[in-house]
């Protein structure tokens, strides 16, 4: 058969070698990863209105779903973060890595400027443009985390001396827990040493090095929580709310009925009592007391399960890209 020149078709090249790699399945840890984000995010768009609709509606903005608006739209935005930098690649991330930390420390002392930061319950955390308000901390604990793979990656003999480590390293991380504690923000500060510290452990630093400095921090921390009246109550509380039940433990009380009133499999989805004005920000920092409630033992399991998962996914990428690092330098060395 001919086309309309009445010269035979032309016979159909075969596929190039490396179009079916192309149209390869991901890598298994790319499943896991999306699929455990994805379940996350529609999990917590429904728990965020179960706990939150109620109060909002009864005592707040009168729209039940004001909360949950909220958390679809920064649960879009983060994806759309997700999928553009798992498309530009590590390259683009470790590029970005420093600037993005100058961004992080220019909010986060932005806060603390008279007339721009937002004080809320006796602590300026916040930044707000209108509904919106941001925590430039959270940008922090990211930046400080890409900012140290980067660095400890491209010098990693700089973990075998204290000096070496400090500068730049600690010095900066020591920089950024100062902004946090001039809020005051101290549980930010030990989430941030803590992630540190596990990239220093995972860098290879040798472990006197490592108790060395994990002594002088837990010895500040603990400094820190005793001269502030505040902090004292909220560790005193912490070891036994029962016996302020109605003051500094009244959040952990309202919590630990919750999830014991939830039992194996709970008391059904938005069933929930103490999430009406029992169990204060029940919506954010103590969501997983109304899931317990709601959904019990199992819904709490589930939860830790999909954690789980990213944790999972997370340490099978860092050791493949360990091997591939290893083999190409292999590749790449004289014979």
């Amino acid at each position: 058969m001919s086309n309309q020149t009445g010269m035979p078709p032309a016979p159909r090249k075969p596929p190039r070698p490396g179009a079916v790699a192309s149209r390869a399945k991901p890598p298994l840890e790319y499943s896991i990863l999306y699929t455990a984000t994805l379940c996350l995010l529609a999990a917590g768009a429904v728990m965020v209105y179960s706990a939150s609709s109620a109060e909002s509606l009864l005592n707040g903005s009168g729209d039940p779903s004001y909360y949950l608006r909220r958390y679809l739209i920064y649960g879009a935005v983060g994806l759309m973060l997700l999928h553009v930098l798992s498309r530009r690649g590590l390259g683009f991330v470790r590029r970005a890595a420093p600037l993005l930390l100058v961004v992080a420390f220019a909010l986060t002392l932005a806060v603390m400027v008279p007339g721009v930061g937002v004080r809320i319950n006796g602590a300026t955390r916040w930044l707000a443009a209108g509904p919106v308000q941001f925590q430039p901390s959270e940008l922090l604990k990211i930046a400080l985390v890409l900012y140290a793979a980067g660095l400890l990656a491209a010098w990693p003999a700089r973990v075998k001396h204290l000096g070496d480590l400090f500068k730049p390293l600690l010095l900066v991380v020591g920089a950024a827990c100062t902004l946090l504690l001039l809020q005051p923000d101290l549980g930010t500060a030990i989430v941030i040493c803590l992630a540190i510290g596990a990239l220093l452990m995972a860098a290879g630093t040798p472990m006197r090095m490592l108790v060395l400095i994990g002594g002088v921090l837990g010895a500040l921390t603990l400094l820190m929580i005793l001269v502030e009246p505040y902090r004292r109550e909220r560790l005193t509380s912490f070891i036994d709310p029962w016996s302020d039940a109605g003051d500094t433990g009244f959040q952990v009380v309202q919590s630990m009925i919750a999830i014991g009133s939830g039992g194996l499999f709970g008391v059904g989805l938005g069933e929930s009592v103490q999430k009406i004005f029992y169990l204060p920000e029940a919506h954010t920092d103590m969501i997983l007391a109304i899931i317990g409630e709601e959904l019990g033992l199992v819904g709490i399991a589930g939860v830790v399960a999909l954690y789980g998962m990213i944790a999972y996914a997370g340490l099978r990428t860092a050791r493949l890209a360990a091997a591939r690092t290893s083999s190409s330098s292999r590749r790449g060395s004289p014979r």
